[in-house]
């Protein structure tokens, strides 16, 4: 008999050994207003279907937790999948981002012929039959080998080059019916639970719509986006041009020793948009009374260092860039609005000092002299240390913060005096054709390396804010990137083959009996997908510095 200690009730109760989460969950009540999805086994990520042989910690969950949404939406992303192979032949799909509240795919049939409103119907038509049929989901654990060969055989070229690359012994792999396929988590145990979703038409290929995260009862609000997703076909574009849509392409292109050739590609690609961003600053600027430009993005998007290119490219235009963050406008540390459990709510926007800061900006753009602060994050005030600011003949002021965009910071100022730059860190690679890589993995591991190399916090410590910072993103940030007049995608083509490197021993560090392991334990798998490659060729003027250490700029 062993132990199974439930987080949701605080009780424990006997089982006997090979006794599955299902018939565990079954045994406990506790308040369950959504559906089950899966559970967290000492702290790691399981499906329902998962057998205890030891005594265990098991918090069961829904799709409200982050961990229980993508168990949801990657089989989602199977039933979608395999409703599509049923019903046209030899097609392919492709899940390529997230985005508007959904997943963007395409759906290539053999044909080449467009995807038409009745071949959609088709498609939803097929998937409620496989959720009303409750097709189980089944996992299957074999040598890695003859998992290749199984993919080889059904023309899976993308999941072939990622299994070949993975280095593993024995890889697992799911089934739906009679249709095989490989994700790198957990499923729910069959398609019965897959009740809200629905698919539509977008740009030119399809949109998975999946639950809300916050009411998982019903679809995700959808959000028209479409310079976000102008952002990612460009991405996308370079990529399949280059033939390295996919990880296992990636990988092999490193392990033909051709890393150095994608670095200096990944940096020129970033250059090269950033020059075209200048010269349109420098065109509106000769053209018209536009002289503040606004830089925001979330969290570890590398505006710092996006704001430092942009001045030497703007300098190489003619112009002279004078900046100033809005993190100095900051109140001081005992003003700060704080969230509910007491601790200090530094994503809000009124821990920026707006009105002040807002009246400086007018001055500024008048032709006055500002004295501005600085803020001092060791002491929590605001200073004033004789840094002042005065708009000449060919300046231009750049104001880099995360409330940069938000209207209310600049409602005084004139729309023709503007230009505004959201950045990104939009990943365009997958790790194949049907496995997405979440755009906020990519901010996550940044943060981790370079709190931890600052000595600022420790990877179990940037992981437990994670939650935090991304709710205020989404109220204060995201709603604002629309209105961009430029955007850009920092995102790193060899990211992760980079940051691997940097990332598995902080990862290591945290301790298993905490609940920051569950994610820290996730990401340890997901970036040994990737062939690392060492940070020697990363330029000291790169993006990936402002994480890793050795900037020029910082």
């Amino acid at each position: 008999m062993l132990t199974i200690f439930c987080k949701n009730t605080q009780t424990s109760r006997r089982y006997t050994e090979g006794t599955s989460l299902m018939q565990i969950l079954g045994d406990f009540e506790f308040d369950q207003p959504y559906p089950i999805v899966s559970a967290k086994v000492n702290n790691v990520s399981q499906g329902l279907k998962f057998k205890v042989y030891q005594s265990k910690d098991v918090e069961f969950i829904d799709v409200r937790n982050p961990s229980g949404m993508r168990v949801y939406c990657r089989s989602l992303c199977f039933l979608l999948c395999k409703a599509a192979y049923d019903v046209f032949e030899d097609c392919r799909v492709y899940m390529e981002h997230p985005i508007s509240g959904g997943y963007f795919c395409h759906l290539r049939k053999a044909d080449g012929s467009p995807v038409t409103p009745e071949d959609l119907e088709k498609l939803k038509i097929r998937m409620r039959e496989i959720v009303a049929k409750n097709i189980p989901f089944h996992r299957y654990d074999a040598p890695t080998e003859k998992t290749i060969e199984m993919f080889r055989k059904k023309g899976r070229e993308d999941k072939v080059k990622l299994l070949e690359t993975s280095g593993e012994v024995y890889m697992d792999y799911y089934t739906l019916g009679d249709t095989p396929d490989y994700y790198y988590g957990r499923l729910v145990p069959s398609a019965g639970y897959l009740t809200v979703w629905d698919v539509r038409p977008y740009y030119d290929g399809l949109l998975l719509q999946v639950p809300d995260r916050h009411d998982p009862s019903r679809i995700a609000p959808f959000v028209e986006q479409p310079k976000t997703f102008s952002m990612f076909k460009e991405a996308l574009r370079w990529n399949i041009i280059m033939d390295l849509s996919t990880v296992g392409d990636v990988n092999l292109a490193c392990q033909n020793g051709q890393a150095t050739d994608l670095i200096q590609i990944a940096e020129a690609l970033q250059e090269k948009k950033i020059v075209q961003i200048a010269e349109e600053i420098e065109r509106r600027y000769r053209e018209s009374p536009m002289r503040l430009v606004l830089i925001t993005g979330p969290s570890s998007s590398g505006k710092t260092t996006f704001c430092k290119r942009l001045s030497v490219q703007l300098k190489a235009c003619g112009l002279k860039p004078l900046s100033v963050s809005t993190d100095d406008y900051f109140v001081n540390r005992l003003d700060t609005p704080r969230l509910p459990d007491g601790s200090f709510d530094f994503d809000n926007f009124d821990t920026v000092d707006h009105a002040l800061m807002q009246s400086d900006l007018v001055k500024i753009l008048a032709g006055e002299e500002v004295n501005v602060p600085e803020f001092n994050f060791v002491t929590g005030l605001r200073e004033y240390n004789g840094k002042k600011l005065k708009l000449d003949k060919g300046s231009i002021l750049l104001v880099e913060g995360i409330h940069a965009l938000n209207p209310a910071l600049t409602e005084r100022i004139p729309d023709e005096a503007k230009f505004r730059i959201f950045i990104n860190t939009l990943t365009s690679t997958a790790l194949d054709n049907h496995n997405w890589i979440p755009t906020s993995d990519n901010r996550l591991l940044r943060r981790i390396v370079r709190d931890y190399n600052k000595g600022a916090f420790t990877a179990q410590q940037s992981i437990g804010q994670w939650p935090n910072v991304c709710a205020a993103e989404e109220k204060w940030i995201y709603p604002f990137q629309e209105n961009a007049d430029a955007m850009f995608n920092s995102a790193y083509l060899i990211e992760f083959a980079v940051m691997r490197n940097h990332a598995e021993p902080i990862l290591a560090s945290v301790p298993k009996n905490c609940p920051e392991y569950s994610e820290a334990h996730r990401l340890l798998k997901f970036i040994h997908y990737f062939t690392p490659v060492p940070d020697k060729e990363i330029p000291s003027t790169s993006m990936l510095r402002e994480f890793l250490g050795g900037s020029s700029f910082l």
